[in-house]
């Protein structure tokens, strides 16, 4: 099948940013933290990991676990996009009939692990990772955390030990949209320079726009290269990406909306002008 182009991607990406709206109603979602890493997730699945869409269980698959699990409507959007599950399934978000939560759930198709406390499942990729050069296998590991998550101290402990095992087969990516829960990064625990930090550690690291696939393209090309040790893209991004109205808002973390308004974001998202929530509190029902 030939790669998909940029185009192609930022229409996926779109549809992917639509699903995850229409999952923010009926008992919502993370939306503004989902919106923010879309594009990093379609961008994996089309371009850097090695997955088959109809064998999500296939033992030579690349892994991607999402440390950062409340994004996993991102997440499942892409999978519907992809064909991994049906796109009808999403409409089940948060029913009991279903395993469609606010959180990653082994029991839907293409989920390597359970996820939503911060902090732990970057040990758990050094695990996997570790399982994989012990069995001489060659396939990748990625790791999508929050940047606030780097606030947790089981990170850094994870980081030493990946670069104590040198684990060139692990990646850490960072969705630096400068936002935690309800509050900025800066004005919380500084996390500023990131990158830096985690050379400190022994990684390679580099920085790119989290929203842009050419510089995504760039950076992951890059992690290609021979090195013996393991690498941590920092991308930058935005809250709520795709919708002006919620973007880059520390209230717009959570949030569930009425159908009404379901409809006037979609709107808004394929550009049919900015909706009218902007000075609206978090809607929380």
């Amino acid at each position: 099948m030939a790669p998909l182009s940029d185009s192609e991607l930022a229409q996926r990406a779109l549809r992917v940013r639509e699903h995850c709206i229409r999952m923010a109603t009926d008992g919502g979602c993370f939306l503004g933290a989902s919106l923010s890493c879309v594009d990093l997730i379609v961008h994996l699945y089309a371009r850097v990991l090695t997955f088959d869409p109809a064998r999500p269980d296939a033992g030579d698959r690349d892994v991607l676990l999402l440390s950062k699990g409340h994004d996993v409507p991102a997440l499942y959007g892409t999978f519907a996009e992809m064909g991994v599950i049906e796109p009808g399934r999403l409409a089940n978000h948060l029913s009991p009939d279903d395993h469609i939560y606010w959180h990653p759930n082994r029991a839907v198709p293409g989920i390597e692990f359970h996820s939503g406390s911060l902090g732990h499942l970057l040990s758990v990729a050094i695990g996997v990772a570790l399982d994989i050069k012990l069995r001489d296998g060659g396939q990748k590991v990625v790791v999508i955390l929050g940047d606030g998550e780097c606030n947790e101290g089981s990170v850094w402990e994870g980081a030493l030990v990946a670069a104590a095992h040198r684990l060139d087969n692990l990646i850490a990516v960072v969705d630096r949209n400068r936002f935690q829960a309800n509050i900025e990064t800066e004005q919380l625990v500084p996390l500023d320079p990131l990158a830096e930090k985690f050379r400190a550690f022994g990684w390679w690291a580099d920085t790119c726009d989290g929203h842009d696939f050419g510089d995504l393209d760039r950076v992951f090309d890059a992690t290609d290269e021979p090195r013996d040790r393991p690498a941590v893209v920092v991308a930058e991004t935005v809250r709520g990406k795709g919708l002006p109205s919620i973007e880059a808002r520390a209230d717009r973390w959570f949030c569930n909306f009425t159908h009404e308004e379901i409809a006037q974001l979609l709107r808004e998202l394929r550009g049919g002008g900015g909706s009218d929530l902007t000075s609206e509190p978090l809607v929380v029902r």
